[in-house]
């Protein structure tokens, strides 16, 4: 179905979510939740999807909630923040990282509020060098969502997660690459070849055992090592049952390049 807000392809394997309100900074909106949302359906229920890209139109990758769909003027009904969340936001965090492929993010411009932590609940993050990523929630008295004070921390550490959160400071791409807040800063006329590169080549690998290096990366911030052990047996005996497995070895054994089916 056409989209308004969004655009969602899915070619070769890659499925490819582009948030597409320009003019308004790529802000959420509802409209953009709820094609979200059906995206994320259809996404979920093709089999043959094997990586996902996140991008955007325009000069901005998110500007975070666009504020024009929350009427805050004297005599009306204090909206229901947490209420958005629960219905909106907190559900898209959580689908995007229990999908079983790689989240690609390409950055193209501002990435802020929930933009920003939209950003960095995806696997891999790429961004222009022209980049920043800022939370912007102290500016009006909230506190960072979308997963922030969740992702932050675990990323840049607690001293640099809690400055970020309570002064709103601008980060560039190239701070958060050093930071290792993101994957990697390109430069800006490179960014849409470098996610490319990157989502064909996810397309072309074993999506099991990636899907598993997920959970296991993930597991161990909550996991004792006993744990984390016991994890990676109870994975990799998962992974050893997969056709991509079985065709590693092959093409190993042949001294050939592996053709994975994502199986």
């Amino acid at each position: 179905m056409p989209f308004e807000t969004i655009e969602y392809s899915l070619d070769a394997g890659v499925a490819r979510l582009v948030l597409n309100r320009p003019d308004n900074l790529n802000s959420f909106n509802v409209a953009m939740h709820e094609e979200i949302r059906q995206a994320m359906d259809e996404l979920e229920a093709a089999e043959e999807v094997r990586v996902l890209l996140l991008a955007a139109r325009g000069r901005a990758f998110c500007a975070g909630q666009d504020l024009s769909d929350r009427s805050v003027a004297p005599g009306d009904e204090v909206p229901n923040l947490g209420e958005s969340l629960e219905l909106r936001y907190n559900p898209l965090i959580r689908r995007l990282r229990a999908l079983p492929v790689p989240v690609v993010c390409a950055v193209n411009g501002v990435a802020a509020g929930a933009g920003a932590n939209l950003a960095l609940a995806c696997d891999i993050v790429l961004a222009a060098r022209s980049a920043k990523f800022v939370q912007v929630f102290c500016n009006i008295g909230l506190v960072p969502d979308s997963g922030g004070t969740w992702h932050l921390p675990r990323l840049v550490g607690h001293a640099r997660a809690t400055a970020l959160a309570m002064l709103g400071d601008k980060v560039s791409a190239e701070q958060a690459e050093s930071w290792g807040m993101i994957w990697r800063a390109v430069d800006d006329n490179a960014l849409d070849d470098e996610a490319e590169a990157l989502v064909k080549h996810f397309a072309q690998q074993p999506t099991r055992g990636l899907a598993n290096i997920k959970r296991a990366l993930r597991a161990s911030w909550v996991n004792s090592l006993d744990q984390q052990l016991d994890l990676e047996r109870d994975l990799q005996r998962d992974c050893g049952q997969t056709a991509d497995y079985r065709e590693g070895v092959t093409a190993f054994m042949e001294k050939r390049k592996p053709v994975f089916s994502g199986r």
